[in-house]
C-alpha cells in the first residue's frame, strides 16, 4: 500500500451501511409479480425487528432496488427465518423468503414479489412468519399477453457478440432464470441495446429489451418474454438490433415478466489441482495486517505508543476468534536498527517478540514484514549510505533473534519496492534470503516485487527476479509476494465513493502474477489486498478472489487490522466498533476445509 494510506490518519467516517446482499450476488429486480395480502386465519409465529438503516442502500431497513429487508441476527431469528418460510409485513402483505444471508451481527432476507416501500413497511415496524398449516395467500403476477404478429422478420442494425458464461446462472451466455442476456459492456453495446428497443434473436424471433443492467465488464439484458433456448439463441452465435423501420415483434405470448439476473462473472481458468491433505489440517489460507506498527514512518525511530504502536493481546484474541490464523506483522527498519550496522534495538525487538508470543497464545502464525519500500531513512538501498551487505546483515540478525520462535512462519523481506532506480532489487533480495538461510533453514521468506508489488503489472517488473537459480529452487522455500486492490489506480485509497467493481476484477488483476507462478513452478503470497465498507461490489470481488486465490493454495492477508485505525474505510478494527462488511467473505474462506498441505500453486 503506497505510504500516504498507512500514516496513521483516521479517513472519513462511512455513515451509510451496506449489508448481506454484497456477500453474494444479488438477484435485482425488474418487473416483478404484485404482492398479496394476507387471509385473517394467518396467525403469527416469530416477530422481528427490522434494522433501522437509511442510506443509498436501505430505507428503514428495507432495500431499495430488490425485495429485502435487514433483522438483527438474532439465534431465533436464524432458526425462524428460512427460504421459503412466508413474512406477513406490517401493510398486510405476505411474501416467501427465497433467500437469508447471516452477516455479522444482522440478516439479509428477500422474499419474492416487487419493491418494498420502506415508509411503509420498514422500521419501527416489525416482520411476522405465518404458521405452517395456516392458510397461505396466493401472489398473481400480472401476466402480459403480446400479440404475435405475421409481419416479416425485420432486419438488424447492429449485432452484439454473447459472453461465453456457463455456470448455474448461465447458459452460453443466456440467463437460465428469465429472459436475458449478456454481451460485453462497451460504448456501442450501451448504445444499441436500451429499453424498448427490439432484438433479433439467432433463431429469427424477435424481442423487445425490458430492462439493463450495468454490470462491471458487462451488460446484462432483460426481455420480455419466456426464457431463451441456450441451444438455439447462445454463444456463439450473436444477438442483434432490429431496425427501427421494422416494428415488428413475435415474442410468446402470455408470460410473466421475469426479475434481472445475477450479473455474470467472468469464468476464472480452471485452476491447477491442489495438494490435499486427508485430514483437513493444511495450511490457513487467509489472514490480516497488522499495520499500526508501521504509523508515522516520517518520524523515525519515533515514540512508541505516540506515533505508533503495536497490537496487543486483545486483537490477537479477536482475530483468533474470527478465524483468522495468519498476521503480517509490520515494522519498520529505522526502529528496530536505527543506526545501520549496530546492533538490532532491544526495546522494539522485545515488542516484536511480545507481538510472536501472543500469536503463540491463540494459535497464530506470523510473517514479519519490513514495510519500508525498499528505503532505510528515505535512502535507497544499493546506495552508498545504505550498501546491500547492510540490509542482508540485518535481517541474519533478525533471524538470529527470532527463528527459533514457534508462532515466526516467515520474513518479509520489504514492503513494495518501487523507483528502485539501480534494479538491483533481485541481488539485494538474493543476499538477504541467503543471510537468513545461514541461520534459519526451512521457514518460509516472502520476496516482494517491485512496482508496489503490484500482481497485476507482475510480468512487467519482477521476471528478472529469478534470474539466479538460487531464487527458482524450490528447496529454498521462496515464496513471490504479490500485492492487488482493486481500486482504478491500484493504490487502495479508494477515493471515488461512487467507483464499482467487477465481480472478478480482483481475479483478473491477480491472473498475470498467478499465470507467472504456474509457469515457473513457484510459489505466492498475496500480502495486501483491501477494499472499502462502502463498496457492496468489491465484497463481492473479493469474495471470488479469495476463491481463486485459495483454489490455488495462495496464502493471503488483509489490509488491515489492529489498533489505531479510527474509522478507515478498509480497516477491520474501528474505534465506534462498527459492522464491517468486509469480514464476510474473509471469514467464509478462512473457514473453508484446509485443503492444501503447502503453500502454492507450484
Amino acid at each position: 500500500m503506497s505510504t500516504n494510506v498507512f500514516m496513521g490518519a483516521p479517513k472519513a467516517l462511512v455513515r451509510s451501511i451496506a449489508l448481506a446482499a454484497v456477500f453474494s450476488a444479488v438477484t435485482f429486480t425488474g418487473q416483478v409479480a404484485a404482492a398479496t395480502t394476507a387471509s385473517t386465519a394467518t396467525s403469527v409465529a416469530f416477530t422481528s425487528s427490522i434494522n433501522k438503516f437509511t442510506s443509498t442502500d436501505f430505507l428503514n431497513g428495507v432495500w431499495r432496488r430488490t425485495a429485502g429487508l435487514s433483522v438483527p441476527a438474532t439465534s431465533a431469528a436464524i432458526a425462524a427465518l428460512k427460504p421459503g418460510v412466508q413474512l406477513k409485513f406490517a401493510d398486510g402483505q405476505v411474501r416467501k423468503i427465497s433467500r437469508v444471508y447471516v452477516v455479522g451481527k444482522n440478516i439479509s432476507i428477500y422474499v419474492d414479489g416487487g419493491l418494498l416501500d420502506g415508509g411503509k413497511v420498514g422500521a419501527p415496524r416489525t416482520v411476522t412468519t405465518v404458521v405452517a398449516g395456516a392458510t397461505a395467500p396466493t401472489t398473481t403476477a400480472p401476466t402480459t399477453t403480446a400479440p404475435v404478429t405475421s409481419a416479416p422478420a425485420p432486419s438488424t442494425s447492429y449485432s452484439a457478440a454473447l459472453n461465453n458464461f456457463t455456470n448455474s446462472d448461465w447458459e452460453n451466455g443466456i440467463y437460465r432464470k428469465a429472459a436475458g442476456f449478456s454481451i460485453p459492456d462497451t460504448s456501442a453495446n450501451k448504445a444499441a441495446f436500451v429499453v424498448g428497443s427490439s432484438v433479433k434473436l439467432a433463431d429469427g424471433q424477435v424481442r423487445t429489451v425490458a430492462a439493463v443492467y450495468d454490470v462491471g465488464a458487462h451488460l446484462s439484458v432483460m426481455l420480455k418474454g419466456t426464457t431463451l433456448s441456450a441451444s438455439a439463441v447462445g454463444y456463439p452465435k450473436t444477438i442483434g438490433v432490429a431496425s427501427a423501420s421494422t416494428g415488428t415483434t413475435t415474442p410468446p405470448a402470455t408470460v410473466a415478466p421475469a426479475p434481472a439476473p445475477t450479473p455474470a462473472p467472468t469464468p476464472a481458468p480452471a485452476p491447477a489441482p491442489a495438494p490435499v491433505v486427508s485430514d483437513g489440517s493444511g495450511i490457513n489460507l487467509v489472514g490480516v495486517n497488522f499495520g499500526s506498527g508501521v504509523f508515522d514512518p516520517g518520524t523515525v525511530p519515533g515514540i512508541y505508543n505516540k506515533g505508533y504502536t503495536y497490537a496487543d493481546e486483545s486483537y490477537y484474541k479477536r482475530h483468533a476468534g474470527l478465524g483468522f490464523k495468519l498476521i503480517r506483522l509490520g515494522f519498520l527498519w529505522e526502529r528496530i536498527q536505527p543506526k545501520l550496522g549496530t546492533e538490532l534495538d532491544a526495546a522494539e525487538l522485545g515488542r516484536i517478540k511480545q507481538s510472536l508470543d501472543y500469536a503463540q497464545k491463540y494459535g497464530i502464525k506470523v510473517v514479519l514484514d519490513m514495510h519500508n519500500y525498499y528505503r532505510y531513512y528515505g535512502k535507497v538501498i544499493n546506495s552508498p549510505e545504505v550498501p546491500r551487505a547492510q540490509f542482508a546483515e540485518t535481517w541474519r540478525k533478525i533471524a538470529v533473534a527470532v527463528s527459533k520462535h514457534p508462532a515466526l512462519y516467515g520474513y518479509g523481506l520489504m514492503n513494495e519496492p518501487y523507483n528502485t532506480g539501480n534494479n538491483l532489487w533481485p541481488q539485494t533480495a538474493q543476499a538477504a534470503g541467503q543471510a537468513i538461510r545461514k541461520i534459519d533453514p526451512s521457514k518460509w521468506i516472502m520476496i516482494a516485487g517491485d512496482r508496489y508489488s503490484s500482481a497485476f503489472h507482475w510480468q512487467k517488473y519482477n521476471t528478472s527476479l529469478i534470474n539466479d537459480p538460487w531464487m527458482r529452487d524450490p528447496k529454498n522455500n521462496l515464496v513471490y509476494e504479490a500485492h492487488q486492490y482493486l481500486d482504478y489506480n491500484y493504490s487502495g485509497t479508494y477515493t471515488n465513493r461512487a467507483e464499482t467493481f467487477a465481480p472478478m476484477l480482483g481475479v483478473e488483476r491477480v491472473k498475470p502474477w498467478v499465470e507467472w507462478l504456474k509457469a515457473n513452478k513457484l510459489r505466492g503470497f498475496l500480502g495486501e489486498h483491501g477494499i472499502p465498507d462502502f463498496s457492496p461490489s468489491a465484497v463481492v470481488a473479493t469474495d471470488n478472489l479469495l476463491a481463486y486465490l485459495n483454489a490455488n493454495c495462495i496464502p493471503s492477508t488483509y489490509w488491515a487490522a489492529g489498533p489505531r485505525w479510527g474509522e478507515n474505510i478498509m480497516a477491520l478494527d474501528v474505534t465506534s466498533g462498527k459492522h464491517r462488511p468486509q469480514l464476510a467473505p474473509l471469514q467464509k474462506h478462512a473457514a473453508a476445509k484446509r485443503t492444501c498441505s503447502t503453500i502454492g500453486p507450484l
